[in-house]
């Protein structure tokens, strides 16, 4: 069972910023940051980077500060007795998150999803303070709450499954984040005129170091991806467009019909207009 106490994300702090709760809470304090901050581990003080995690056991002291240019964070405080919780591979040590944007979302959905189930009073967001107005835009809707704390549940569920990879990920590279944020915007422009120099120069690597790490992280090469997904818009299009077969292979980059045809056969085993009947055959079917 889940009991969500206080969430907020984008909560924003000023420069001489300090949490210090010696006796810590009866449950979880879970953070994630979005700047560098100042955390205490066993009696010592240290400066840790933006996109640090840290989940902070029932009862035990909690110091945290920023580090002197502002402090923002996403946070939750709550009671679990799930093994996905209780179990967590680290507890009250900071941790790097390689996907903080992912994370962040489902704070906030977190705290979308729990506002009708908490009061006023322990709805946060922005600046770290409770902000009237944005609770008077939070959607009034009639709710199951059994259904939303199955909701719940199952988002903690996710976060703490990202997380605990995280900790587990011994490999994790400073420059995760920068490739994640990379290939998001492939998958979302794949038409583009993606090259390895470029994308090396946007991360301000060596293109054979950025194609030793896109590998290790996906498990692909940076341009068979470009081309996968690609080819993955090609294969919607053929299915949910008229457009003929040279247009669709402009609109996902390609100069040249016959080099789209001829990769969309390799990937695929099909032609791109044998694909498009069967895909509808199918359709009509159902």
């Amino acid at each position: 069972m889940n009991e969500i106490y206080f969430v907020g994300y984008d909560g924003i702090h000023p420069d001489d910023f300090k949490y210090d709760i010696p006796e810590g809470f009866p449950g979880y304090l879970l953070l994630l940051t979005s700047t560098p901050a100042l955390f205490q581990v066993q009696g010592n003080i240290r400066e840790y980077p933006a996109h640090t995690a840290i989940l902070y056991p029932p009862h035990h002291a909690v110091w945290y500060a920023a580090s002197g240019t502002g402090y923002a964070d996403s946070w939750l405080r709550f009671s679990s007795d799930e093994s996905f919780v209780t179990n967590f591979p680290r507890k009250a040590v900071p941790f790097s998150v390689s996907d903080p944007e992912y994370c962040r979302n489902l704070f906030q959905l977190l705290t979308w999803e729990s506002s009708p189930l908490i009061s006023t009073s322990r709805r946060y967001h922005n600046t770290g303070l409770l902000t009237s107005e944005r609770d008077a835009h939070l959607p009034h809707r009639n709710f199951d709450s059994d259904q939303s704390s199955l909701v719940i549940s199952q988002l903690l569920r996710i976060l703490f499954r990202q997380l605990s990879n995280d900790v587990l990920d011994s490999a994790s590279s400073p420059y995760d984040c920068a490739l994640l944020a990379l290939r998001r915007r492939i998958a979302a422009n794949p038409q583009l005129s993606w090259n390895v120099r470029d994308m090396a120069a946007e991360l301000h690597i060596s293109s054979g170091y950025l194609q030793i790490l896109y590998k290790k992280k996906f498990g692909v090469s940076c341009m068979d991806d470009v081309i996968s997904l690609r080819l993955c818009k090609a294969r919607d299009l053929l299915t949910y467009t008229t457009d003929s077969v040279s247009q669709i292979a402009a609109q996902c980059g390609y100069n040249s019909t016959e080099h789209f045809c001829r990769q969309f056969k390799a990937c695929t085993a099909q032609t791109p207009g044998r694909y498009r009947e069967h895909t509808c055959a199918i359709h009509r079917k159902t």
